[in-house]
């Protein structure tokens, strides 16, 4: 059961109406590391979890708090978008950036150019769940694997990205109150990224998962000889010089190997004939008739 109280997590209310600035945030609502696709990958990794109760119940509470960060970023797009066409003219033919862009194009050329017409065509003023570029937001965004360790190693990125676009988007804007929600947002991005990694450790000191992931899969069914081998697929040797090419493996159980000039270990592929009833192009012409 979900109870919502009518407060927001954090105000959000921008110092004026600014269409243009509503459509680049829409990314933070529905691009593919936007709220919209942490709130609903949590909520299906807690929905879907198996292990201690402990797990399920943190990510549920992420899970739910996105909820509160869409409804943020929902209620302060519509409130950007609360100015007439007039005021979005007007505010439009005063950017500099948008004139020395378009070249003096006609103020209605800016508005078009600028904002997102469905803003006004689709969702009648108000947020959508979409990118920025209008594009629908996607379930594919989102990881649900039943894996708590390679669903956090997940978290941890999309807590990143999304990070990054908001300290973006701050930059991308004078206005003190878009501001002061997207500073919310970062520092509640630099917690969540805090609590992945927590848990990642945590669920190897419980000894539930470790790397290599997923740790239930029997090591010796690999490939052994190349299991810790790190090969020089393009030009230059640079690279022999990380971490990642020497030393202990960090899982432990083997030593990093750098190979310089990695040769072939299968044969060259050769397909069979095609099946005639798929009329692909064979290997050679077929004789008229047959």
């Amino acid at each position: 059961m979900f109870i919502r109280q009518n407060r927001l997590q954090y105000h959000a209310r921008p110092s004026k109406p600014d269409p243009l600035y509503a459509r680049k945030l829409q990314e933070l609502i529905g691009g593919q590391w936007g709220e919209m696709s942490v709130m609903l990958g949590y909520l299906f990794q807690g929905w879907n979890c198996r292990g201690p109760a402990k797990y399920r119940d943190m990510i549920l509470d992420i899970g739910t708090e996105e909820i509160g960060h869409v409804e943020m970023l929902a209620t302060m797009v519509a409130r950007l978008l609360e100015s007439s066409p007039v005021e979005a003219q007007e505010d439009a033919a005063k950017d500099s950036i948008v004139g020395a862009v378009l070249g003096g194009s006609r103020v209605e050329d800016v508005i078009l150019a600028g904002m997102n017409p469905q803003h006004a065509i689709v969702s009648g003023g108000g947020a959508a769940p979409s990118d920025s570029n209008g594009n629908p937001w996607s379930s594919r965004y989102i990881v649900s694997s039943g894996n708590l360790l390679a669903d956090f190693r997940f978290n941890v990125t999309a807590e990143s990205q999304g990070r990054l676009q908001a300290t973006r988007l701050y930059a991308l804007t004078e206005d003190h109150g878009v501001r002061d929600l997207l500073s919310f947002l970062i520092a509640r991005d630099t917690m969540h990224q805090n609590q992945w990694l927590a848990a990642i450790q945590e669920l190897e000191a419980d000894g539930l998962e470790s790397t290599p992931c997923p740790s239930s899969f029997p090591q010796e069914r690999e490939l052994g000889q190349v299991a810790y081998q790190f090969m020089n697929f393009s030009e230059g040797t640079e690279s022999a010089q990380g971490r990642w090419a020497r030393g202990r493996a960090p899982d432990g159980r083997g030593d990093l190997e750098y190979v310089a000039d990695p040769r072939p270990m299968g044969e060259a592929p050769v397909l069979g004939q095609v099946d005639p009833r798929l009329h692909g192009t064979p290997a050679k012409p077929v004789p008229s008739g047959t």
